[in-house]
């Protein structure tokens, strides 16, 4: 059944942003949703063919609605809600490549058991 009024938090919950609507709440009321651009509160209605920025830990995503559900079902179902943009696939992945890039290479804690096991063949490789 389809419905008309769906509140903002009620969608991301069904559409699986968050785990339940006390969190999608929560993030809400913290900043971390907007729309066209703007902070929104938790009542808000939302319509096909809204546009939403949502970040989540270091990922911000931006979506397109295109259709309103009240009910959390499938992921596969929940994806069928929204549209993520070209520009926001892009960027997601530009920022994911810059954060392993920025990884250290090098760390600053004892090697383990196996890590030392395959230094040490190695370093037997390079001497033979």
């Amino acid at each position: 059944m389809p419905c008309s009024d769906v509140r903002l938090d009620k969608w991301l919950w069904a559409a699986r942003f968050h785990k339940t609507r006390s969190l999608a709440k929560a993030a809400i009321d913290s900043g971390h949703v907007r729309c066209a651009g703007e902070r929104c509160k938790a009542g808000k209605n939302v319509q096909p063919g809204m546009r939403l920025r949502i970040r989540q830990g270091h990922s911000e995503i931006e979506i397109d609605v295109l259709a309103l559900s009240e009910q959390r079902r499938g992921a596969a179902e929940a994806r069928l809600l929204y549209v993520e943009t070209a520009a926001s696939m892009e960027q997601r992945e530009r920022a994911a490549l810059a954060r392993q890039l920025a990884a250290p290479a090098v760390s600053d804690e004892r090697p383990t058991k196996k890590q030392r096991r395959d230094l040490r063949r190695f370093k037997s490789m390079l001497s033979e």
